[in-house]
């Protein structure tokens, strides 16, 4: 078949990481047809593309199809997808973000495009905006879900939050959990004495990780603050910071006021393939943003052995198992992220069944093979609802 992904941005990230993946597979693995339609790589992240090649997808980019609202460019970016999808012609058309999946929606069932997709790797619409964006979005979503044939959730909690704002009702959504490459974190062990080594991590440290962007709502702060609860009673505690962002000078600086600097190490950005290497060197991982999907870096440290702790948010506690895969946390509950940080800190036999748990139950869920068959075979049954209609 012939399929078309529309995203807004290959920045370096889960959903675009998400949206690779399953453009590679059907072309290497199904044979079809693809092509990976973005908008410019805009932002502090990184360019997915850039650094780790298209592996054969043909990618076009639309200078127009940007992230802000700008009514000029996104009329010209409708008119460019409208354009594309009649030269293309795909059978399938699958969107992913919240301005891609408005305006490729659109141009799709505009163009009459026989199956019209669209993932929900988070909801645009949150507690933390505005209330005339949120309804705002929350319309703009609505409006959209008509326009396409089926929509896939990255987690049940995605299904649960759009039925409950009326985007559509649950028998339009499919849970299809992100795919990844399992492989290097089951490895991921073969690095950990290399990686520590090089970050001047001692043996007797154990090391406490965050994988997620310097930038608001991501919990940094909370993480901050719960670490000097938790120095004091286990000063052999280190917290590994992997990303950057606009905050990096802000939290340097509130870590310096607390006199604990020398406790926090950031890695500033790295490449994907980095990351394996540096969830090795952790004993844990830690989750405290305040809105996100599923975040990738939980199955991530739990397909390499590491138990996690994460806020109650979002799909979080479909992999953070309390006491099984680690702890969940009332978000923004800084008392309790430090008492269940301090907690694995002092139980490294805890630490060791939580992350065997976790790499048992999560490998086969996550790896991106089960995640592209699971898409095509909704592909394949909405072509044929088609067909008999």
């Amino acid at each position: 078949m012939r399929v078309m992904h529309v995203i807004t941005r290959m920045i370096v990230g889960g959903a675009q990481e998400n949206t690779l993946y399953n453009c590679r597979d059907l072309l290497r693995e199904h044979g079809d047809d693809v092509l990976l339609v973005t908008g410019p790589a805009d932002g502090p992240e990184g360019d997915l593309i850039e650094q780790g090649g298209a592996g054969g997808v043909e990618v076009r980019v639309i200078p127009s199809l940007r992230r802000a609202i700008r009514p000029v460019d996104d009329r010209r970016a409708l008119r460019d997808l409208g354009r594309l999808i009649a030269d293309y012609r795909p059978d399938v058309v699958h969107t992913h973000s919240a301005k891609a999946g408005f305006l490729g929606r659109r141009a799709a069932w505009s163009a009459g495009v026989p199956a019209i997709v669209h993932t929900v790797h988070g909801a645009p619409f949150h507690p933390y905006q505005p209330l005339a964006a949120r309804q705002l979005f929350r319309w703009c979503e609505r409006l959209a879900a008509g326009w396409c044939h089926h929509m896939i959730s990255v987690a049940d909690a995605m299904t649960d939050l759009m039925v409950a704002a009326g985007v559509a009702g649950p028998q339009r959504f499919t849970t299809i959990y992100s795919g990844m490459d399992v492989e290097p974190f089951l490895a991921a062990d073969a690095q950990r004495e290399r990686v520590r080594r090089s970050l001047g991590l001692g043996d007797q440290e154990v090391v406490i990780g965050k994988i997620a962007r310097l930038f608001h709502l991501k919990g940094h702060d909370d993480l901050i603050t719960a670490a000097a609860t938790v120095l004091k009673s286990h000063p052999n505690a280190r917290f590994l910071l992997v990303g950057d962002g606009i905050l990096r000078d802000r939290l340097g600086q509130r870590l310096a006021d607390l006199g604990i600097a020398d406790r926090f190490l950031f890695t500033g950005l790295v490449p994907p393939a980095e990351v394996p290497g540096l969830v090795a060197a952790m004993d844990l991982l830690v989750h405290t943003s305040l809105r996100e999907g599923l975040a990738r870096a939980l199955p991530q440290a739990l397909i390499a052995g590491r138990p996690v702790i994460s806020y109650d948010i979002d799909g979080a506690r479909e992999v953070a198992i309390d006491d099984q895969t680690g702890f969940l946390v009332p978000a923004g509950d800084r008392a309790r992220l430090a008492e269940r940080i301090g907690r694995l800190v002092g139980d490294p036999a805890g630490r060791q069944r939580m992350g065997e748990n976790g790499r048992r139950q999560f490998t086969d869920r996550f790896r991106h093979q089960s995640m592209t068959r699971q898409i095509r075979e909704l592909y394949l049954r909405l072509l044929d609802e088609r067909r008999v209609r």
